[in-house]
This record gives C-alpha cells, sequence and structure tokens, in this order.
C-alpha cells in the first residue's frame, strides 16, 4: 500500500472512531450519500438492511437533530468527528443563515438538504460532502 493509502486508511479508521462517539447509529451498518446540486447537496443515510428498524430509528433521529443544529450554525459534530479545519465547514458555520437544510424520512433512513443562493456556500457545500466522502471511506458514496 503506498504511503497515501495507509494516510487514507489511517484517517478513516479515526474518523470511525470518533464517529462512533458522535453517531448513535453503527457506521458499518449504514451508508451515507453525498450528493453535490446546483444550489447545494443533499445527504442521505440509510441503514444496509432496511428491515434493522433499530439503525432506521437512529439515523432518523440523529439527522433530524443535526438539521436543527445546522440551521442554527452549530456544526460541532461534524467537527468533531472531521476536525474543525475540515474543508467548507468555517463559511457553512459563518453562513448558516443563509443555508436552507430540510429533513426528512426516506425508505430505511433520512435526508438532508442544503440549500442557496450564494455561489460560496454552495461550493463549501460541495467541499464539506467532499471531504465527508473521503473520510467515510467505503460507507459513503456520492458525486
Amino acid at each position: 500500500m503506498s504511503a497515501c493509502g495507509a494516510e487514507s486508511t489511517d484517517r478513516q479508521g479515526e474518523v470511525a472512531r470518533r464517529g462512533a462517539e458522535v453517531m448513535p447509529f453503527e457506521l458499518d451498518a449504514t451508508t451515507h450519500h453525498f450528493d453535490a446540486t446546483e444550489d447545494g447537496g443533499v445527504q442521505v443515510v440509510v441503514a444496509d438492511d432496511p428491515d434493522d428498524e433499530g439503525q432506521v430509528v437512529l439515523v432518523r433521529r440523529h439527522l433530524r437533530e443535526e438539521a436543527q443544529r445546522f440551521r442554527r450554525g452549530d456544526f460541532g459534530d461534524p467537527a468533531a468527528i472531521h476536525g474543525h479545519d475540515m474543508p467548507g465547514l468555517a463559511e457553512l458555520q459563518a453562513g448558516a443563515s443563509e443555508v436552507e437544510i430540510g429533513y426528512g424520512a426516506v425508505e430505511a433512513g433520512a435526508r438532508l438538504t442544503y440549500t442557496t443562493d450564494d455561489p460560496e456556500l454552495v461550493t463549501a457545500i460541495h467541499r464539506w460532502f467532499e471531504a465527508q466522502r473521503h473520510d467515510h471511506g467505503g460507507h459513503a458514496s456520492g458525486d
């Protein structure tokens, strides 16, 4: 494995450890999807087993709570998992009032939508999503 590959794997392991302290659901039993849109992005977290009602309930509760925090500019949970210098995070904290954050249940999980008219915040959301996709490794997908 290359040094870069080992560094990436080490980071993903550290993020998984920190995530277990912040997210109530199991990372190994869920998948995060981060899809950029023209005016922001869509984040979906689903249980890998749609019949795992316990994970579905935990995902929905956590994302509902995160939506409320994010609307107030409180991105403390992502910072605790990914680091305070996470790409896009400072911009989102400062510009939270300019980002509409919606919550909705989806089959086997939940969805957060991030919408803004501010091009700099759109870029921040895209950078933030890219960092999360990288940090969550095989537990994440998206464009």
